[in-house]
């Protein structure tokens, strides 16, 4: 979703995971082992993050609110949705721009600073770390997630694998008389459920889906 806005993907070729193993930056046994590494992973992402903009494909997401209920639910980390004027949008794995505290995870806010470093601290004095769900976490919000996908009359699937889970087994809960689109420019395996696959990147297949659907349903 956000490629094309400059943000690097996990996956890809020249990925975040090219110059990083995961188990070194984004688990919690890499926190424990070398948190000031952990700590500079996320700091350049953040950095990365203040230079990107939304693209074509935020905004024609935004543009479905004019004529429905337009609920996001995003596996990506940054704020470019909100950015682009989206109204509800659910973080499956976190936010960059927030942090919490590791004495107390239901202490969370919004970090005022591009970095966090050792030594930054809450109130009760735990070592504040990314808001973000590393690998072997829960994701807390796939139950709300679940929800919103089990009322759905439309769901459109963007730039996902759908081969990681939690995220993945959401597809099992759309309704059977739901409509499905899906946007990537990669072929995906879709044996599951019968769907419309739109055979390109979000930038260019949402803001010509947006208008297909908006001209079928609206």
């Amino acid at each position: 979703m956000s490629a094309e806005s400059g943000i690097k993907t996990f996956r890809d070729h020249d990925g975040l995971w090219e110059e990083y193993a995961v188990h070194d930056v984004a688990t919690p046994e890499a926190w424990h082992k070398n948190p000031g590494l952990v700590l500079e992973f996320y700091n350049q992402r953040r950095r990365q993050l203040y230079l990107a903009d939304p693209n074509a494909g935020h905004f024609a997401l935004k543009e479905l609110e004019k004529f429905f209920q337009v609920d996001i639910i995003t596996q990506n980390i940054d704020d470019l949705h909100e950015r682009a004027g989206s109204s509800c949008v659910l973080h499956l794995h976190g936010e960059l721009k927030k942090v919490q505290s590791t004495k107390n995870p239901e202490y969370i806010i919004l970090l005022e600073k591009k970095e966090l470093k050792l030594g930054d601290t809450c109130p009760l004095g735990g070592q504040l770390r990314p808001h973000v769900v590393w690998f072997g976490e829960d994701v807390p919000n796939i139950y709300a997630a679940t929800k919103i996908i089990q009322s759905a009359d439309i769901v459109i699937i963007v730039g996902t694998s759908l081969n990681v889970y939690p995220a993945a087994g959401l597809l099992e809960y759309v309704p059977q008389k739901t409509a499905i689109y899906m946007v990537d420019p990669k072929q995906v395996n879709t044996s599951k459920r019968e769907l419309t696959h739109i055979n390109s990147t979000a930038a260019i297949g949402l803001p010509f889906l947006s208008k297909e659907i908006i001209n079928l349903y609206a």
